[in-house]
């Protein structure tokens, strides 16, 4: 029987092994055999926040999005759900999917080749406004990039940087939105949560949105609270509570952590 460790799959970081282990879920067996909305709820892992974020774009403003995914999480039923909650026109669902282009990139140099053909090929599509891209989902960096910062970290660190630029370059000379997950990991002095990937990505994302699981009583296990915790425009502080099932607040009833470059 297969214990479950870091690298077995993209996007199974030690963090997320720990979290696991601490739900019950200890090997293969447990983690293949189990329902992934279950374990995504009790372990407060959000990849549900980019598919709510694809599908409210693709059909709320009917624009064009790519999802960047490098954990193999990416599931087109949930997708489907999530836009048949929205409208039951199958012609207007069907609509939607089509502005959703899924790319899956399980490595650091499969990630960077992805976007800089992005880059290219949205480059060219500035003078067509209906065919340009709106918004680019990645989910998730840390997949890619915690792999890569063991021993002596000046590769992994270069790496991590290059993809911080072309990130940024595809929201600054493209124009377009781009959303990148990062995962939480617990400080060893404190044991205080705090996002992964250290001190030197934290100065990377423009506006940072940090996820936290609600313990209010008669909330579902769908629902987050989101703080503002790094914003150019904004201050600091603002929190909404928010569905990530059905990506709505308390009142319209749609968000891990979620950065913007």
């Amino acid at each position: 029987m297969g214990v479950l460790r870091a690298g077995l799959c993209p996007g199974l970081t030690q963090d997320t092994v720990q979290l696991l282990r601490s739900r019950g879920i200890k090997t293969v067996v447990d983690l293949v055999s189990a329902d992934l909305e279950d374990v995504a709820q009790k372990c407060g892992l959000s990849y549900k926040v980019c598919l709510c974020v694809a599908a409210n774009v693709a059909y709320g403003l009917q624009q064009n999005v790519v999802y960047v995914d490098s954990n193999g999480g990416l599931t087109a039923s949930r997708l489907l759900q999530l836009l048949q909650a929205r409208t039951p026109d199958e012609e207007e669902q069907a609509g939607a999917l089509q502005r959703i282009q899924v790319v899956h990139a399980f490595d650091i140099f499969q990630m960077l080749d992805v976007l800089q053909d992005l880059r290219g090929t949205m480059s060219q599509q500035v003078s067509s406004a209906s065919a340009t891209v709106k918004v680019v989902v990645v989910d998730s960096v840390t997949a890619v990039v915690s792999p890569l910062l063991g021993g002596q970290q000046r590769e992994g660190l270069a790496l991590m940087m290059q993809l911080a630029r072309e990130l940024k370059t595809l929201a600054r000379d493209v124009g377009v939105a781009v959303m990148v997950t990062n995962h939480m990991t617990r400080d060893r002095d404190s044991g205080k949560l705090k996002p992964a990937l250290g001190r030197s990505w934290s100065f990377v994302p423009s506006t940072r949105i940090l996820l936290d699981i609600e313990e209010g009583a008669g909330m579902s296990g769908s629902w987050r609270r989101a703080y503002l915790t790094k914003s150019p425009r904004l201050p600091t502080g603002f929190q909404e509570m928010v569905d990530i099932g059905t990506w709505g607040t308390p009142e319209q009833s749609p968000t891990s952590q979620g950065d913007q470059m």
